[in-house]
């Protein structure tokens, strides 16, 4: 038979864990600093400018590399 170690503690419950869980994440959203809502306009229209720049560039590659290949595939024919 296997020997019972002495350290073996039983787990409390998934729902007494998950209370403490949420009690401890609550407790953690208290002492964050919540930016300001001037500040998270801002950061959103850098978000969507640099979104809007990078389609651009995309857009763009993509346009002249499907010029780049019309022009090789017409070559052939």
């Amino acid at each position: 038979m296997a020997a019972s170690n002495k350290g073996d503690v039983k787990k409390p419950n998934i729902f007494v864990r998950m209370g403490r869980k949420l009690k401890e994440t609550f407790s953690e959203l208290k002492r964050v600093t919540w930016p300001t809502f001037p500040k998270v306009l801002k950061s959103t229209g850098v978000v969507l400018v640099v979104v809007l720049v990078f389609l651009v560039v995309v857009t763009g590659i993509n346009f002249g590399l499907q010029a780049l290949l019309d022009l090789v595939t017409s070559i052939g024919e």
